[in-house]
């Protein structure tokens, strides 16, 4: 089983860039105005379509569940070396758990997190607000880790 997303974006080829760092994956299907990405880890097809109004929505954010800690280093690795602006975390409480992780954004604004929970935890989060500091996107989200 697998989730499939269709996402609109501004701009296939700096949208099929970014997923193919972010899934380590090449597109199944690549157009001009169409790229289909099949990922068995995650389970995911993700489509790209061409919309040149798209804009992604500030409060939203879309996860990548981690098998292992050494999953989400890999995910940073590839994401420095490809030059994207990431934002990392190791060993934070949010949502009830510990966690390692690292934020991305696609070229339309989606914010998106790799992340492996370690331990669950009593706390919601260690510090709510920090997550918030480090984009006007988020800036203008209510304070939330995940």
């Amino acid at each position: 089983m697998k989730t499939h997303l269709s996402l609109p974006t501004r701009d296939i080829a700096a949208g099929v860039a970014f997923y193919k760092t972010l899934l380590a994956s090449a597109p199944a299907k690549h157009y001009a105005d169409y790229a289909l990405f099949i990922s068995d880890s995650p389970g995911l097809e993700l489509v790209l379509e061409l919309d040149p109004a798209a804009q992604a929505p500030a409060s939203e954010h879309y996860g990548i569940a981690a098998d292992t800690s050494d999953e989400v280093e890999q995910a940073i690795a590839r994401l420095e070396a490809a030059g994207y602006p990431i934002d990392v975390e190791r060993g934070e409480t949010c949502c009830y758990a510990v966690q390692t992780k690292v934020w991305a954004s696609d070229p339309d604004g989606r914010r998106w997190e790799t992340y492996f929970v370690s331990e669950e935890s009593e706390a919601r989060n260690a510090d709510a607000g920090a997550w918030a500091a480090t984009s006007e996107a988020r800036d203008a989200a209510a304070p939330a880790c995940c």
